[in-house]
């Protein structure tokens, strides 16, 4: 096969290259630069200049082509922009699967096609597998680097065109001793951040940078618009989130922890932790990866990248889908609710915002 490794500059993807090589395949790179080209030192970051460098010289000891692709402002507007909006909004957004949706999934994979590939191979840790109705989205064999809820977003399209080669490797280490075998000199190199934007870790100066009028401090009320404390920020909370609170953390004897965010008046809207969980939940933006149930769809959904998949049935509505977890949640309004049956990825949706004014 003719195919097209989307090359980070990492291990990973260095390994697909030399996996895929070494295979037999007409392999060529395409590294996505994602900032400016003079910044070569960002650290943290994936698709920096050093990054760059890096896939540039693993695919010339593997002795296949590599072209790079300045994706610099789509970035900035399909990813980084639209995180600060959804941010500014109330939200907490999930950059690494607008990525995925954009410059990587549709724009990088529109390329490979162009070129005249017959496939497009990433690094990352999910399986794709030949089921009876098509090409399946399922978890990795190495459950610590499972990506699949990062991935949910990807069309049926997509994945019939999709390789992850890694998806059945035992662990990281295994990836690492296959870069030394090849030779490859990012073997011991560092994984990037999750949020390759953002190397300082603040969410809330960037936000702020981008939409200076979310600057500036608040309130902080409770359901009856109560005033219980200040904040510095309304950028710094997302629903969910006890820190921060002050002296407003604790109420009548009982934790308090952030029910709601009002940009709009830079009100935090908190609430008694223990009474906060929720059962439903309805979904925005739903992607499927099987044919829309027409009736209740009894499934596991994972909320958080992190968290462990829960019980739950799932109705398709006509703008998205409605959501029963079996035991109370706390969903946070902009992430993402993957559908799992097994291992195998159902699709999902990004969990709408409640209305939570104070009053």
């Amino acid at each position: 096969m003719r195919i097209m490794v989307a090359m980070s500059g990492g291990v990973d993807s260095s390994v697909v290259a030399a996996r895929l090589v070494a295979e037999g395949h007409e392999v060529f790179g395409a590294t996505l630069q994602l900032y400016d080209s003079r910044d070569s030192g960002r650290k943290g970051a994936c698709c920096a200049g050093r990054d760059i460098h890096d896939a540039r010289r693993v695919a010339d000891k593997l002795g296949i082509p590599h072209y790079v692709i300045d994706a610099e402002s789509r970035f900035r507007q399909s990813v980084i922009e639209n995180f600060a909006d959804a941010y500014a909004g109330g939200e907490t957004p999930v950059p690494c699967v607008a990525c995925n949706q954009g410059v990587k999934f549709t724009d990088l994979l529109g390329m490979a096609r162009d070129l005249g590939a017959d496939a497009m191979a990433t690094g990352h840790y999910v399986r794709r597998t030949e089921g009876p109705d098509g090409p399946e989205l399922h978890r990795p064999v190495d459950a610590d680097r499972d990506q699949s809820w990062f991935l949910f977003a990807t069309t049926r399209a997509q994945l019939d065109f999709l390789r992850f080669p890694l998806g059945d490797l035992p662990d990281k280490a295994a990836v690492r001793a296959e870069a030394e075998r090849f030779g490859l000199a990012v073997a011991a190199k560092p994984d990037s951040q999750d949020l390759c934007f953002v190397p300082d870790g603040s969410y809330a100066a960037l936000v702020e940078k981008l939409r200076p009028d979310m600057a500036g401090g608040g309130e902080i009320v409770d359901a009856g618009g109560q005033v219980v404390g200040r904040h510095d920020g309304v950028t710094r909370f997302t629903v969910g989130q006890s820190r921060r609170l002050g002296a407003a953390a604790m109420r009548d004897g009982a934790r308090q922890m952030v029910v709601g965010i009002e940009p709009a008046t830079r009100r935090v809207v908190i609430g008694p932790r223990a009474g906060s969980a929720v059962r439903d939940m309805t979904l925005r933006d739903m992607n499927w990866l099987i044919a829309p149930p027409e009736g209740d769809l009894r499934c596991k959904v994972q909320i958080r990248a992190r968290e462990i998949a829960r019980e739950a049935v799932v109705r398709r509505t006509p703008d998205g889908a409605t959501v029963v977890l079996d035991e109370a949640a706390l969903p946070a309004p902009g992430q993402a609710c993957v559908l799992y049956d097994g291992s195998r990825v159902l699709g999902g949706g990004f969990i709408r915002r409640r209305e939570t004014q104070a009053a």
